[in-house]
């Protein structure tokens, strides 16, 4: 019996110290990732902090335990990207409100500013219409990572990476053209 429970507690303190390995390793890059996504640093760090929170809980339900890595990224875009889902029509809204905040202005106009982020929202927007898998690897690559990470991280061959990275760059121009159309 207490071999048993000495076990169990060594277990435990072996899976602790993993999983806080995991969080140094990874928490920052998912947070810049996430940054990329949402555009929104505070709301990032959430949406990392979540997607630990649900690692954590996989696994303490005995959830597989293959690629923790990229289960976590896998989980932390989809949550981003069900944030931009949820956020939209408020971003509208704030978007709407800074224009005519802008107009109001006689300082200045910061018209630069304010097409660069209108840009950043389009390609937000264009990004929360494709498929998650799609979403994380535009993502990934413009974060810094390798293809080598990235196929190791989501659990994929390099050679269909690349077949994905292509398909996902064609859907996203294909999606952004649909809403946005050319710029003239």
């Amino acid at each position: 019996m207490q071999a048993t429970e000495e076990l169990v507690s060594s277990s435990v303190a072996t899976s602790r110290v993993e999983f806080e390995e995991l969080f140094l390793e990874h928490y920052p890059r998912l947070v810049k990732t996430l940054v990329r996504l949402v555009g929104n640093s505070g709301q990032a760090e959430e949406l990392a902090a979540d997607a630990f929170c649900r690692l954590y809980r996989h696994r303490a339900e005995g959830g597989s335990d293959e690629n923790p890595a990229g289960w976590l990224y896998r989980t932390a875009v989809n949550l981003g990207l069900d944030a931009l889902r949820a956020n939209s029509r408020r971003s509208r809204r704030e978007e709407k409100a800074q224009r005519d905040a802008v107009g109001c202005d006689p300082a200045g106009n910061p018209l630069y500013e304010l097409l660069a982020e209108e840009q950043r929202e389009r390609v937000r927007h264009a990004i929360s219409r494709l498929k998650p898998v799609q979403s994380q690897v535009l993502l990934m690559a413009s974060g810094g990572f390798s293809c080598k990470e990235i196929a190791e991280l989501l659990g994929v061959k390099l050679d269909s990476l690349y077949v994905t990275i292509s398909r996902a760059k064609a859907q996203f121009e294909k999606e952004y053209l649909g809403l946005y159309g050319r710029a003239d």
